[in-house]
């Protein structure tokens, strides 16, 4: 199936971004859906990207984004919810409408982002959510080949992840630390965004869900320090037992920006690690951590991205 022209829902965000490099890179012309044009305006400079600026919630801003396009990826999502934005509203009812808009406008291919542990069944509203998602999309999608995503935490320049803990580890000598024996298999954002642009007009993707995790399992302590390392700091992380741990995430969830929720606490009740091996339809072995985050915790440029894409248009 030949595809070129890609709409993202979601392309401004941390994993949007990765995609539209890559996928300019493949030559496509992407269409980036953004609330705002302001965030899209690193992505101006590049050649074969529109901005399209409306409200993914409304019907009509998502019918119309659909239009003319090969194929739509969603990468909506959210960590905690807020006032009018649901878990619901957005991992299950947005998606639906997504795959609604996607028929109406004779789309191809429909792409999506959920999560690792993504189950109706699952310990968190959060993961609950994201398995229902992944139902709605199937069953509103119907005959239109969807593809689904689930990776495992996600690392890379600009993450709110590893970048996390290196402020923690700067600013404080002892860290109490919930969920410290919580189990990831972080991948790196460049590895997702190569399988999702892979995946375009990939018959063999169509009707699959693809788990993404990186070479190696951590617990949430060792990410911690293996961070605090790279930066040159002997840090003391003090595991919080499960009491203390329901506490702080309680306290930080009603602090602006809520670091952590119970919620949140919930998710890591289960590892976050893929039982399988990273999916071969796809060709490549994902990059270990060790050798990627230490090139951006130690300071490297955050708009390195946005500068090759100057360079690629001539600018």
């Amino acid at each position: 199936m030949d595809i070129d022209r890609i709409c993202i829902f979601g392309g401004t965000g941390f994993v949007g971004r990765a995609i539209v490099e890559q996928a300019y890179a493949r030559g496509l012309r992407v269409r980036v859906v953004t609330a705002y044009t302001a965030n899209a305006m690193a992505l101006s400079v590049v050649p074969t990207v529109e901005v399209f600026v409306g409200n993914v919630f409304d019907d009509r801003t998502l019918e119309r984004a659909c239009e003319d396009m090969d194929a739509v990826v969603n990468l909506v999502g959210i960590l905690h919810p807020s006032r009018g934005k649901g878990f619901d509203a957005v991992h299950v009812e947005l998606p639906r409408r997504i795959a609604a808009a996607c028929h109406g406008a004779g789309v191809q291919q429909l792409l999506h982002m959920s999560a690792l542990g993504a189950d109706a069944n699952g310990p968190s509203e959060y993961q609950r959510s994201k398995g229902r998602g992944e139902a709605a999309l199937r069953q509103a999608a119907g005959i239109l080949p969807w593809t689904v995503f689930r990776p495992s935490v996600i690392f890379g320049e600009g993450d709110h992840f590893l970048n996390l803990f290196a402020a923690l580890a700067r600013a404080f000598p002892v860290i109490p630390l919930a969920g410290a024996q919580a189990r990831f298999q972080p991948v790196w954002v460049e590895d997702v965004a190569r399988c999702f642009v892979q995946s375009l007009g990939e018959t063999r993707a169509f009707g699959q869900s693809f788990d993404l995790c990186g070479p190696r399992a951590y617990s949430l302590e060792e990410l911690v320090r293996l961070v605090a390392a790279t930066l040159g700091l002997r840090r003391r992380i003090w595991p919080l037992p499960p009491a203390l741990a329901r506490m702080q995430a309680f306290a930080l969830e009603h602090l602006p920006g809520k670091l952590m929720t119970r919620d949140n606490l919930a998710s890591m009740s289960v590892d976050n690690t893929c039982g399988d091996p990273f999916p071969a339809i796809f060709g490549f072995t994902p990059s270990p951590l060790e050798a990627v985050a230490p090139l951006y915790l130690a300071g490297a440029n955050t708009r390195s991205r946005y500068q090759r894409y100057r360079n690629a248009a001539g600018r």
